[in-house]
């Protein structure tokens, strides 16, 4: 039987193997225990006191069993497991345990360089935002334990981050911006733009491509919108076989390296009822083209969420421009847990849990997914709803029904596939 204090080794085998485990144990060290039953029910349940495990199975085996315990390198235990002859780090900073284990067993030691999980890789990811900077040795400083300062500009709801990454402090080893506007960047500073924002375009028949490119231009030079943003056109609908308009739109993704902005295309009746700041006598059955069909364009992909005008009307040569603003919700996600055991969850359970910064649930709930939730996580007894309609990025765990909401919810709320939880939005 093992108590609860924290253990440095865990030793695990079964059958036959048990009696190396036992006499290896013995070699590393008093605080090294080899606990009783079969080897993944015992790893499972040791998983969260272990500073390191030696795992007598094969890679594959091993790898199945840890896969689903991994919760942030920082935080995860070291694995070696031993078996054919050879003793391998599989997991963390263990090249010297494995060298030591293969001494006492009589294996042969296999180590490698571990590939540090990136912080700024992972966010990049979630927000699909293009990165700017030296990612790299930022990820160093922030895996470091060096103050890291976070501008979150437009109010992302991003998971739980290392401790040392936080908006509380003024001066930092770098500095990383979240947000769609150019902004000068120091040595020290690290860019993520996200795909915020959906820029409408209207002109005159026979438009030249240069024109509309130009005037695409002025939105970064003159309004500090940073291009790389723009996750979709938009134009009326007759506009679209405007071969200039076309062109352009080809050209924006060729520099961009991007081939995923589509040109959404609205007819006049619908642009003529959307208030616009700066309405004019078209004479086309709309009083706006480039400013309406911006927030048409990001009303359609807001799926319900709040969208503003990031830069009012340019105008160019025989074209106008202007973009409209995508603005983040927080998000709930209602993670059913089910009847089966931790090898049956999904990875989207298990994804959605990782994205959490808050998680809602049942204590006994909550413990059986605490080992997959980011260091920094905050678990609360409190409204889920209520934290992600504020803009938090929230995940509800149970093996019941979720939360009801009555009306429409103010934040992005998904359901994990084949979840028993549910919610109710209508």
């Amino acid at each position: 039987m093992v108590e609860d204090e924290v253990v440095v080794i865990g030793v695990f085998a079964a059958g036959e193997r048990r009696r190396a485990a036992i006499d290896l144990a013995g070699f590393l060290g008093s605080d090294a225990v080899v606990p009783d039953g079969p080897v993944g029910p015992a790893l499972r349940s040791l998983w969260p006191r272990l500073g390191a495990a030696v795992v007598f199975l094969g890679t594959e085996a091993t790898t199945r069993l840890v896969a689903p315990l991994l919760r942030d390198e920082r935080a995860d235990p070291g694995v070696v497991c031993v078996d054919n002859g050879f003793a391998v780090a599989l997991l963390g900073n263990t090249e010297a345990l494995a060298r030591r284990v293969a001494e006492v067993v009589g294996a042969t030691p296999v180590v490698t360089t571990p590939t540090p999980t990136s912080v700024l890789a992972e966010l990049a990811e979630l927000l699909d935002a293009t990165v700017e900077g030296d990612a790299e040795a930022c990820d160093a400083a922030i895996r470091a334990g060096e103050p890291v300062v976070l501008r979150d500009s437009i109010g992302f709801p991003l998971p739980a981050l290392p401790e040392n990454v936080t908006a509380d402090v003024h001066e930092g080893a770098w500095t990383v911006l979240v947000g769609d506007r150019v902004t000068a960047a120091g040595e020290h500073t690290v860019r993520l733009v996200p795909r915020t924002l959906v820029v409408g375009i209207g002109s005159r028949a026979d438009v030249r491509a240069d024109a509309v490119s130009a005037a695409l231009s002025r939105l970064e030079s003159e309004r500090r919108l940073d291009l790389r943003a723009v996750r979709a056109f938009a134009t009326l609908d007759r506009k679209t076989a405007e071969r200039g308009i076309a062109d352009a739109v080809e050209d924006w993704g060729f520099w961009h390296d991007s081939t995923t902005a589509p040109l959404l295309a609205y007819p006049a009746e619908e642009l003529a009822v959307i208030p616009v700041p700066n309405p004019a006598e078209l004479n086309i059955g709309t009083q706006s083209v480039a400013e309406a069909s911006a927030l048409r364009g990001a009303a359609q992909l807001s799926a319900g969420g709040r969208v503003e005008i990031a830069a009012a009307k340019i105008k160019g040569d025989g074209v106008t421009v202007a973009a409209a603003r995508v603005l983040p919700r927080g998000r709930l996600a209602v993670i059913g847990l089910g009847p089966g055991g931790a090898d049956e969850r999904t990875p989207r359970a298990e994804a959605e849990l990782r994205r959490a910064a808050v998680v809602v649930g049942p204590a006994e709930c909550v413990e059986q997914v605490r080992h997959l939730l980011r260091p920094g996580t905050r678990v609360v007894d409190g409204d889920p709803v209520a934290l992600a309609e504020a803009g938090a990025a929230v995940a509800f765990v149970g093996t019941g029904a979720g939360p009801v909401v009555k009306g429409s919810v103010r934040a992005d709320v998904v359901r994990v596939p084949g979840a028993e939880s549910t919610v109710n939005t209508r």
